[in-house]
This record gives structure tokens, sequence and C-alpha cells, in this order.
């Protein structure tokens, strides 16, 4: 289905309930594609459907970016905030037409992002909060530059976060993660940061607590 804003994957629910469907969106991490966290699809818990995005700005030789990252500049790697932002929408919308189009529970929307797709799943959360339910954010930070947070905090209170990261992450320091229990704690969202001993990566460990915390959510 390519009709939508994002070229995208589906995997429907393998045990659909009486009702409708709970959706999982998987955001993809910076030079990644669709089909990277759709590996994750299988065993994810089998009543949500699965829709895998892909990133809307091609890279050379291949891959895709929510939004450039300039490694090489003079003054040191900057990311392209304008770029983040325009991601950000496109994703909210992504959300209302997949909703829609696959009839989906739009009180049941669950953000899976690992790396880039963590930092625009809190992004779009944290600006539309009546589009999603859970954030499930993997090696990433909250960048309050592309995030327009509520004043009204009760925006916020049906969020519920599962936040992991790797303790020797070289792409994204764990300090960066370190931070975002503060900043959501000051919009009245409560969240523990899983630390796992691995790099810029899913640890297996840490995949099997999402899943089960998915589970009670």
């Amino acid at each position: 289905m390519n009709t939508l804003s994002l070229e995208h994957l589906i995997q429907r629910p393998k045990n659909a309930g009486s009702g409708k469907a709970p959706l999982i969106l998987l955001l993809h991490g910076y030079g990644s594609n669709e089909e990277d966290l759709f590996s994750f699809a299988p065993e994810l818990p089998d009543h949500y459907f699965v829709v895998s995005a892909k990133a809307p700005r091609p890279m050379q030789p291949s891959g895709n970016a929510w939004y450039t990252i300039h490694w090489d500049a003079t003054d040191g790697k900057w990311s392209d905030d304008e770029e983040a932002i325009e991601s950000r929408e496109l994703i909210s919308k992504f959300i209302d037409e997949v909703v829609t189009t696959y009839d989906l529970d739009p009180a049941n929307v669950t953000l899976l992002g690992f790396s880039q797709g963590c930092i625009l799943s809190y992004a779009v959360a944290l600006t539309y909060p009546e589009k999603v339910k859970n954030i499930i954010g993997l090696s990433g930070y909250v960048n309050p530059d592309i995030t327009a947070p509520k004043s009204d905090l009760d925006a916020y209170k049906h969020l519920s976060i599962f936040s992991s990261h790797g303790s020797v992450d070289q792409v994204i320091p764990v300090s960066a993660a370190r931070q975002i229990p503060a900043y959501l704690n000051n919009l009245g969202i409560s969240v523990k940061l899983n630390e796992y001993p691995v790099g810029h990566g899913v640890a297996p460990q840490n995949f099997y607590d999402l899943k089960d915390w998915l589970l009670n959510h």
C-alpha cells in the first residue's frame, strides 16, 4: 500500500479481537528502511496491526532518513531540525491515514522508534498526545527543539512510555538518554530508562522486556 503519505509494510493481526485492532507504528533509524524494524513484527503480540514506515529522505547509496545529519560540519555534527519538524508533521498525518485506511482503533496507537525514529516518536507523541497511547523509545532521546509540548499537562495522563538505551552506545551516548526521565517528569509523565550492556542496537533482553511491557499496556 503506497497510496498514503509514507511507503510502508503491514502485518495484519494474527489474532483479531471483536473491536478495532490497535496499531503499532515502527519508525526506523537513520540510513535504514522500513524492512529493518519489520523483522520485529512476527514476534510482537498477535492482536496488533503492525505498520513499518519508510522515512521520506533517500540517502546515497541506500537507506533513508527522517532528517539530514551533517556529519562533516566545521562546528561539529548537527541535525536539521526543520526537516525533523517536517517529518514530525508527516508522521502525525500518516497516523491518521493509517487508522482510517485500515480501520484501526484511534485510541490505541503505539509508536515504536529506534534512534532517529525514537527521537521522532517522542516529538510526535509530546506534540500530539491525543494521537498516541504508548511510546517505545529505543536508543534515542528527546530533542526539545522539535517538540511542542502542551501547557495543559492533563493531555499526557494517558501516555505510557518504555525507554531503553545501550550503556556503551557510541552513536548516541547514553548520557543523552539519561535526560529523558527528567524532561518527561516535568510534563507529569513518569518513566524509567532501561539500560542494557550493548552498543547502538536492541539487545535480545531489551526486546523481551519491551514485549512484556507491551502486553501490560
